[in-house]
Parts: C-alpha cells; structure tokens; sequence
C-alpha cells in the first residue's frame, strides 16, 4: 500500500506477477505512454498481453536488446517528438547531474539556469514535465536511493547519495510515498538473492 497524490491504493500480487515501471515523463517512452493511457488506470488487454510476452520471450530469454526492440517497435510507433522548454532542459540536465547535492538543486539556483523567476520557472516546468518542480525532483531521489539499495549500499549511504539529509529523512519519505521502508526494502533484496541462490 502506498499513497500518491494523496489517495490510497494498493496492488494485490499474490497469485499473479506484477511488473512496475518508473519512466520520465519527460522521456521519448514516458511521452509515448501518455499518449496511449486515457485515463489515471489503463487496462491493456489479454491479446496485446500474450504478444508482448511472445515478443519478449519467457524469463530465461528476456535481453536488454529484446526489450528496447520491443519498446521502439510497439511503444513508441506513432510517438510525438518531446516538445520541450529549452528552459527547461537545461534544468533538467543540471537535476540529473547534481541529484545528491541538496544545495545545487535550490530553487533560486534552478531558476538563475533557467534564466526565469521562481515562480515562473515553476509554471513552466509543470507544464512542459506533466509534474511540479520539488515532486519531480523527490521522485528521482527516491528512485536513486532505492536504486543504491537495491545494488547492495546501506541505507545511509544510498540516502545521501540520492540527496536526503540523512536515513531518517529517507525512511519517512519513502514510507509516505511509497507504503514501504528502505529496511524493508533491504530485506526483499535478501530474499530475493536468497531466493536465487536456492534456485542454484
């Protein structure tokens, strides 16, 4: 269970597997896909299911070049081009380079790149990214931190790596956002490789 844009939701996964993807919106897929979801939950259906799955193969076959084939050739057909502010890029540029340093990433400094007003700065990236300025940028730093986790850092160092002030700053963001702890997440890591090596 976790909470996004203030409603609870949950996804119930104990008979079936469930794949989740965090994409960019401002991304060429993320562009893509917003054109093809109507609505805030879009069904996909059985037979688009059962290609997807002939296409990319079971478990054992499944490649980083089979599924980016498979994204350009049936995500992306009919894709329009990121129209993006160029304002805009360059902050997004700088947010990616400087993710885990809290003090580059300040709205009066994002706003001096971009050469606009905060509050203008904050308009118009809403509206080129589909998502405010601070959740944008929160959203990457949970992302990264779970991606240190899950590479094997402890909770403390994926933390500050991502940008948060420390582990407790981490923990309680990640809990309100996502309905789960880096603790947690940690342990799943384990029993999953734990999972894996019995299998072996």
């Amino acid at each position: 269970m976790d909470r996004m844009r203030g409603c609870s939701h949950e996804v119930d996964a104990t008979k079936c597997s469930v794949l989740m993807a965090f994409v960019d919106v401002e991304s060429e897929l993320g562009r893509a896909l917003a054109d093809k979801i109507e609505s805030d939950i879009s069904v996909v259906l059985d037979p688009v299911v059962a290609e997807w799955r002939r296409l990319l193969g079971g478990p054992d076959d499944v490649t980083s070049a089979r599924v980016e084939r498979w994204v350009r050739d049936h995500l992306l057909i009919g894709r329009r081009r990121p129209s993006l502010d160029p304002r805009v890029r360059r902050v997004l540029l700088v947010i990616h380079e400087k993710l885990g340093n809290r003090q580059e990433l300040s709205l009066p400094r994002l706003a001096a790149i971009s050469g606009l007003s905060q509050s203008r700065l904050m308009h118009v990236f809403t509206e080129s990214v589909g998502i405010a300025l601070r959740p944008y940028i929160l959203w990457l730093r949970l992302h990264s931190a779970c991606g240190h986790i899950v590479r094997g850092a402890c909770i403390t160092t994926a933390a500050h790596s991502a940008g948060f002030s420390d582990a407790a700053h981490l923990t309680r963001t990640m809990r309100r956002t996502m309905g789960i702890t880096p603790s947690e997440l940690t342990r799943r890591r384990s029993d999953v490789r734990g999972a894996a090596d019995a299998a072996n």
